[in-house]
């Protein structure tokens, strides 16, 4: 099956691996040209890019000196980003490119499961920042056989990630906004979970993709969220992770909420409305999600917790959040002499 939940939004956070390069002669100039071409491009760019090219949403004094980042995962991209050190980002994956178009500008050095180990070289980073799985771990270790600094991050679960973003602010220089960004995704949970203590809490199956069938299993961050906003996973009884399951699982477990976070596919409830015996689907309770909203192991978790949230309870529940999230921030400033 390949690695999944290793940052592959296309496919809700789900990346398969497996494509091969072609070995023929032309395939390797190619690759020669392309690589001779790249470098020619950095001996122009260094030293002119300039300063506050990508749009940071925190500021703080940055080092003297500024990392060279290589980054081969967009959670990880999108940290760096969000604690306003995008300018140390030499290089990033194709599909960060994608999810932040305010990097489009930097040098590509290929896909998540498939990165071309020549291009990294050349951009002569001090730091290739990969997550941990066995494809990206293999990948490491190549890359640190050719010389160069590799930190690998795990994110399948909540407090991975959170100690992602501790990580690179540390390595940034940039713990005050690392910690502020930390301190504001866990009082946002803490808000959610009082939010929807009181309410229903329907038995849910999340969906990442259709076909073949791969569902939100327990141990991932998804699941913790799930758990947060008042939904009860019922994928939590098959392997866990992101197992596959199937059409005959999915009836005998009649969820009452069906989300679907298949990207690209047609309007779920159409889709699952052939199959009239969930109850989900007789309730009208199948909510299409878009991924990108919910599903990124990164430095938004606030966010995706609050989406979530609204997708189960309906959009009356930020009212409850924000009443929570206030009476957080003033039972804190009570405690604090």
């Amino acid at each position: 099956m390949g690695q999944r939940n290793k940052d592959g939004m296309g496919r809700t956070w789900v990346g398969r691996s497996g494509r091969t390069r072609s070995a023929s002669p032309c395939a390797w100039m190619a690759d020669a040209i392309r690589v001779l071409a790249l470098a020619v491009a950095l001996l122009l760019l260094i030293g002119v890019l300039p300063a506050g090219r990508v749009g940071a949403t925190e500021t703080e004094s940055p080092s003297a000196t500024p990392l060279r980042l290589i980054s081969l995962n967009p959670s990880l991209t999108a940290i760096v980003v969000r604690l306003g050190a995008g300018d140390s980002l030499v290089g990033i994956d194709d599909y960060s490119a994608q999810v932040l178009p305010e990097l489009s500008d930097l040098p590509r050095v290929g896909g998540l499961f498939d990165p071309n180990l020549e291009a990294v070289v050349a951009l002569k980073p001090d730091r290739v920042l990969i997550v941990a799985g066995v494809d990206q771990e293999t990948h490491a270790a190549r890359i640190k056989k050719l010389g160069l600094e590799v930190e690998v991050y795990a994110n399948e679960r909540l407090d991975e990630v959170l100690e992602n973003i501790t990580r690179l602010g540390r390595l940034l220089g940039r713990e005050d906004v690392a910690a502020r960004r930390k301190a504001e995704i866990l009082a946002t949970r803490r808000a959610v979970t009082a939010a929807t203590a009181d309410r229903p809490r329907p038995a849910t199956v999340a969906i990442v993709d259709r076909s073949p069938l791969y569902l939100v299993g327990a141990e991932t961050f998804l699941d913790e969220m799930l758990e947060s906003v008042g939904a009860t996973n019922l994928v939590r009884r098959l392997p866990a992770g992101y197992p596959r399951g199937s059409i005959e699982w999915l009836i005998a477990a009649r969820p009452e909420l069906l989300l679907d976070m298949t990207p690209g596919a047609d309007e779920a409830s159409k889709f699952w409305s052939r199959w009239p015996s969930l109850p989900a689907v007789s309730a009208g309770r199948v909510i299409s999600v878009e991924a990108s909203r919910v599903s990124m192991p990164g430095p938004d978790l606030d966010d995706a917790l609050r989406s979530l949230a609204v997708v189960v309870h309906g959009p009356e529940i930020e009212q409850a959040i924000d009443r929570a999230l206030e009476a957080n921030a003033n039972a804190d400033d009570e405690r604090t002499p």
